[in-house]
């Protein structure tokens, strides 16, 4: 369904590009600056096999066993890369890709064929992305994350085919406020999500663009983006649980997840030449 979606975008976005461009009375198709946006499609990669590592006595090391006071794994259930549907592993919520939408201001210096720029972007993306891990009692524990906005600055170089279509590479640095939440069915221990909800991150990619007239070009664009989200945690305190509960045998607990905030995207662009 996921690459049904893309395809069917990027068929779209191909079709605007192939209408004829105008003529270009002899001057660069892409030189000078530029303001526009994207609309797009957020793709989430397949993260079977993500988990919450754990850190018992909260010690700063992940890594460790929540053990119940027989000594057993509390959470040998195991996990699932989505949001529970029950207290028990048999199922769970698939994550949500979603669309995603930017405003951008570049600027482009085009030397014979060669085209060396640069690109600042601002937006978001609706996708989310969640993880979960089944206790022995039993109960879920889900770790849920979505982008309130991010900004990015990248490079881009490519060559010119013609006079007016643009075959490009971009990549740079990427910054993200992240939205961190947490759910559990545990209702005996408290829960607080804690660290800095700022990430980090770089994205990659490349695209092509057609200039129509003097001024407005329209194109398609593809995008790898990834954020480092190790900050993020949730601390687990004792609430009204019991001296053999396992969170407080272990002394406190924090939660992260296993993996990285990372993602692909395939955007229509649309871009006014000064």
């Amino acid at each position: 369904m996921r690459m049904r979606t893309l395809m069917g975008a990027g068929v779209a976005a191909l079709t605007l590009i192939a209408a004829p461009a105008m003529a270009q009375d002899g001057e660069p198709a892409f030189d000078g600056v530029y303001v526009g946006g994207s609309f797009g499609y957020t793709v989430q990669n397949n993260d079977v096999g993500e988990t919450i590592e754990f850190d018992a006595g909260r010690n700063g090391t992940f890594g460790d066993t929540i053990a119940t006071s027989t000594g057993a794994d509390a959470f040998s259930p195991g996990f699932c890369n989505g949001a529970a549907t029950s207290s028990a592993n048999v199922a769970c919520l698939n994550d949500k890709d979603d669309i995603e939408y930017y405003g951008r201001i570049g600027f482009d210096k085009q030397m014979g064929k060669f085209v060396l720029g640069a690109v600042a972007e601002f937006g978001k993306t609706e996708a989310r992305d969640s993880v979960t891990a089944y206790s022995t009692t039993p109960a879920f524990y889900t770790m849920t994350r979505e982008l309130d906005w991010n900004a990015a600055l990248r490079l881009r170089a490519g060559m010119v085919a013609g006079e007016s279509t643009l075959f490009y590479a971009t990549g740079g640095g990427a910054y993200a406020k992240l939205d961190n939440s947490f759910s559990s069915s545990n209702t005996a221990n408290s829960f607080a999500v804690e660290g800095d909800d700022m990430a980090w991150g770089w994205q990659a990619g490349g695209g092509v663009e057609q200039k129509l007239g003097r001024n407005f070009s329209i194109g398609l664009e593809y995008l790898y983006s990834r954020y480092d989200d190790s900050d993020s945690r949730v601390a687990v305190g004792t609430g009204t649980a019991g001296a053999t509960n396992p969170f407080v045998l272990a002394g406190g607990a924090d939660f992260r997840r296993s993996e990285d905030f990372d993602f692909h995207s395939l955007r229509a662009t649309a871009a006014f030449r000064f």
